[in-house]
């Protein structure tokens, strides 16, 4: 079980891994397969598809759960889980571009690519 110490911790990447693929790392949020298939050895690179990947799921959730709930749905969780989609993906850019492997908030604990 993870510490609470480590969670939200930023996670050790390589300076050198972090220049070379700091295209990849931002490009990991817009479409997260690339990475994968383009820099499959890069731990900064799987690091932020893994991100952009949750990114994915999250959006893909917000928006069958706002469509499926009349009125509610509609008016409060399309537009506020949208948002709240749309800051967590310029944040990722901004550690992307910045050479930070930082996790995401509320979602950035969770490891689906290794």
């Amino acid at each position: 079980m993870e510490s609470e110490e480590n969670r939200g911790a930023a996670v050790q990447i390589n300076s050198q891994d972090a220049e070379q693929n700091m295209v990849m790392g931002i490009l990991a949020y817009i479409l997260f397969f690339i990475p994968l298939l383009a820099a499959r050895d890069s731990k900064f690179a799987m690091y932020h598809a893994n991100q952009g990947l949750l990114l994915f799921l999250t959006a893909l959730i917000v928006n069958v759960v706002g469509t499926i709930i009349p009125i509610i749905g509609w008016f409060v969780i399309l537009p506020l889980g949208n948002l709240f989609v749309l800051i967590l993906i310029v944040m990722g850019i901004v550690n992307a571009a910045r050479k930070e492997a930082k996790p995401l908030p509320l979602i950035g604990k969770y490891e689906i690519i290794k």
